[in-house]
């Protein structure tokens, strides 16, 4: 998982855009935290919408 949130949150972005139905999908598939990865992107002003399956501006 990428250190630099701004790359996290479009290589996010682009996975749930492109692969998968949700997060946890997602970050089961990778191997990867979804806490972490809420808790990254939230420091950089970024929420999870499971409706729209993907990262929003809060």
């Amino acid at each position: 998982m990428s250190d630099d949130p701004n790359i996290l949150l479009s290589v996010i972005n682009t996975g749930l855009r492109d692969e998968y139905s949700s997060l946890e999908d997602l970050c089961l598939s990778k191997g990867i935290s979804q806490d972490e990865v809420v808790e990254k992107l939230g420091k950089i002003g970024y929420e999870y919408s499971a409706e729209l399956n993907r990262f929003i501006c809060k």
